[in-house]
């Protein structure tokens, strides 16, 4: 085919829609989970403002979204098939893939890869104490209310990071209700207007100086967490769940695989403003070379209009023009991920 776009996030989606439209031939989308839209299937709002924890519990806008993102790929002409997995490489621009119809080899004239980023669990975070139940990353939180009869517990305690990920799960936790013990080292509200005005109306207490040092649980189940302040403080919260938030880190496994390039000071692939990586037909985009979470300037709606802007420079490629000699590491688009490197499998629940 003429282009293998691996992930069908909204970066993927976006990024086949754009070259398909654009005519460069046959766009081919690969995603493992059974259904496309990644992380948009669970958001509780379609990659904006703040969910109202007055209104009733409701099906996740952002799934919406992924909707209209696969909508306009498969209008333009891309083909995309979920339930397959991209298990390595074969060749320079070959892959090798798992799915219903067996193994596949496949190869392409320029391979996309938008395998996107996951947040990183418990014990990638070194959080010693009780294993059992009750314990999600924020994504795994969502996947799991947005289930039928679904709820995590009366209460939890949502561990935060340096972006805007644990307000925001918070959030959809008191709407879907689940009461929010605290905010545990979350950032400060600052001064914007919306999110202060979401705290005071949520009531829940923000530990911006604390950190979770141990969980506690009995029969097999997660009972509360112990806290120490910044002064050294310790104190101890009871709630049915925990959820750690953020602190992002690529999906990077098949990146490794072809020696692509990285950014040192990153940890994640090598990509100029287009989304080149160091190998000659291989491009990045979405969570990938930039990880984050569903925020205002990071999250899927900034992947979509990067993987757009990525279809002229694919174009190019296809239609001849020479290979930069080298990617150029672009700056990660907030704080930098101090773990990007980390490879621990994702979890979302443990027990």
């Amino acid at each position: 085919m003429d282009v293998l776009v691996v992930g069908a996030g909204a970066a993927g989606l976006a990024a086949a829609g754009a070259l398909a439209a654009a005519g460069v031939g046959r766009v081919e989308v690969l995603e493992q989970q059974p259904t496309a839209g990644g992380v948009l299937r669970y958001a509780p709002w379609a990659c904006g403002g703040w969910p109202d924890p007055r209104a009733p519990r409701r099906a996740p806008a952002g799934r919406d979204a992924a909707r209209r993102l696969l909508d306009a790929a498969t209008g333009a002409g891309a083909l995309v098939r979920t339930g397959w997995t991209v298990t390595g490489w074969a060749g320079p621009l070959t892959v090798a893939a798992t799915g219903p119809g067996g193994r596949e080899l496949i190869t392409a004239r320029a391979v996309v890869l938008a395998t996107g980023a996951r947040e990183r669990p418990r014990a990638a975070r070194g959080v010693p104490g009780a294993r059992g139940e009750g314990v999600f990353t924020g994504e795994g939180a969502l996947r799991a209310l947005d289930e039928p009869g679904q709820l995590l517990g009366a209460t939890a305690v949502v561990v935060g990071s340096a972006d805007d990920a644990g307000y925001r799960v918070a959030g959809a936790l008191r709407q879907a209700g689940t009461r929010p013990v605290a905010l545990v080292g979350a950032p400060p509200l600052g001064p914007s207007p919306w999110r202060a005005l979401s705290r005071l109306g949520w009531g829940v207490p923000v530990l911006g100086d604390a950190a979770v040092t141990e969980l506690t649980g009995a029969g097999g189940r997660v009972t509360g967490v112990r806290l120490r302040r910044a002064d050294g403080a310790t104190a101890q919260l009871d709630c049915a769940a925990v959820v750690f938030c953020g602190s992002w880190v690529p999906e990077d496994e098949l990146a490794r695989a072809p020696g692509l390039a990285v950014a040192a000071d990153l940890g994640r692939p090598a990509v100029d403003a287009e989304g080149r990586t160091s190998h000659p037909g291989v491009f990045a985009v979405g969570g990938l070379p930039h990880p984050a979470g569903p925020g205002r300037r990071t999250g899927p709606r900034h992947a979509a209009a990067r993987a757009r802007a990525l279809a002229s420079a694919v174009a190019q490629h296809l239609a001849g023009a020479p290979w930069p000699p080298s990617a150029a590491p672009l700056p990660a688009p907030g704080a930098r991920d101090e773990a990007a490197t980390d490879g621990a499998a994702p979890r979302t629940t443990e027990g």
